[in-house]
């Protein structure tokens, strides 16, 4: 098949592009996933990361605050006050699981100083603004935390890890339901035996699931995502 690479600006680019038929093959994280499936009758997730089944992410703060890591949710009572921000404002693991946590911790956005969060706009910048000092606390994706903590030390150097939350699903692949009607009969299921069938002993295999931070892919279903709609329409990112 002739593959032909569209980028999207944001979340919202990407959601769009899917509900109105312009992109036939989308990489979504949870919550961005379960708007465009909601808003494209038919469509149909194909996979998720091996990393998605179980995916977290941190809160973090500014190393002159000297705040004692949180044993449990109820810590996060902690950042009340703060200067805070999240990532994009509908990133799945930079802004709607923590701000469900900080909920279920009894926080409120309007309890951070300036009555309300920041939004950074992406894991990176939420790291970068909370080590300048900018914020005084953030919260991001996990991997993204990891991945600059051994690959950039300067942006790291005056952040710590406050809070590592419990685990939820999060990135997958979701395609488009006639793909078989567009292409041929059977392609879909085509499609998604080469996803699966990424293996890291194959070096092109491997250059591309390094590119995921993952090990492999591995089955998915929309079953899996109701608890971020459920999460999403809560706090009103889904209507």
């Amino acid at each position: 098949m002739e593959v032909k690479y569209v980028p999207v600006i944001n979340y919202v680019g990407a959601v769009t592009g899917f509900r109105t038929k312009n992109l036939d093959l989308v990489w979504f994280g949870g919550l961005t996933g379960v708007q465009a499936r909601l808003q494209t009758p038919n469509s149909i997730v194909i996979a998720q990361r091996d990393i998605d089944k179980e995916f977290k992410s941190v809160f973090i703060v500014n190393k002159k605050l000297n705040l004692t890591p949180a044993k449990e949710l109820s810590d996060l009572k902690s950042l009340r006050n703060l200067r805070f921000t999240f990532g994009s404002e509908n990133s799945t693991s930079g802004r709607l699981m923590p701000e469900y946590f900080l909920n279920i911790a009894g926080v409120k956005t309007s309890e951070f100083k300036g009555k309300k969060p920041g939004f950074s706009g992406s894991h990176d910048a939420t790291i970068a603004l909370v080590n300048s000092g900018a914020f005084e606390a953030g919260a991001l994706n996990k991997q993204i935390w990891e991945k600059n903590l051994k690959n950039n030390p300067k942006r790291t150097k005056n952040v710590d890890v406050f809070f590592v939350t419990p685990s939820y699903v999060d990135y997958h692949w979701l395609s488009q339901g006639d793909l078989d009607e567009k292409f041929y009969s059977g392609f879909t299921k085509k499609l998604k035996k080469a996803i699966l069938n990424l293996n890291e002993n194959n070096p092109n295999h491997k250059i591309i699931l390094e590119m995921f931070n993952a090990k492999k892919f591995i089955n998915s279903d929309a079953k899996q995502y109701k608890n971020i709609e459920e999460i999403g329409r809560k706090l009103k990112k889904i209507r």
